[in-house]
């Protein structure tokens, strides 16, 4: 169990602060939620706390782990299906097991198959979003500005 102003992470949605805990009432059924302000996307999104565990969120990462970010960004380039669809959804699939380490290694496939050759759109919007879950919680981790986690995660690619 979080506590109010604890970081997390949400898998989907990046990493924000546990701002409130609430109990609310659905169809006769009280259950508890996480309100959780997630500032890289400007929203905030009730996380039932029962399936919290289940839905992957995690505490984000501490400073001292993030060397472990940064050479999953320098290493190779995982082998990737060569039809975009496939790859779509391999990527998807990974992004939503909440896994920062999984996260680095989609976000470093991607840019360098963008350096090669320009990704499609479904697929550059797909970086966009692996991009935004890896700095969000890269930042609020070490208290970076996204410009400058942005700046250290293609340094490190």
């Amino acid at each position: 169990m979080f506590n109010i102003g604890d970081h997390i992470s949400y898998p989907m949605y990046g990493a924000g602060t546990i701002t409130d805990i609430e109990e609310k009432e659905v169809m006769n059924e009280t259950h508890r939620y996480y309100h959780v302000s997630l500032p890289f996307n400007k929203m905030t999104v009730l996380v039932p706390i029962e399936n919290s565990e289940r839905l992957g969120v995690r505490p984000i990462i501490k400073p001292e782990e993030m060397e472990s970010v940064w050479e999953v960004l320098g290493g190779e380039a995982d082998k990737m299906p060569s039809n975009w669809n496939r790859r779509y959804r391999e990527n998807m699939e990974r992004l939503s097991k909440g896994d920062i380490l999984v996260t680095a290694g989609v976000v470093r496939n991607l840019v360098r198959s963008d350096r090669k050759k320009k990704l499609s759109a479904g697929e550059k919007k797909l970086l966009g979003t692996a991009k935004q879950i890896l700095e969000s919680e890269l930042s609020l981790s070490a208290g970076y500005t996204m410009e400058e986690i942005d700046a250290l995660v293609e340094s490190h690619i």
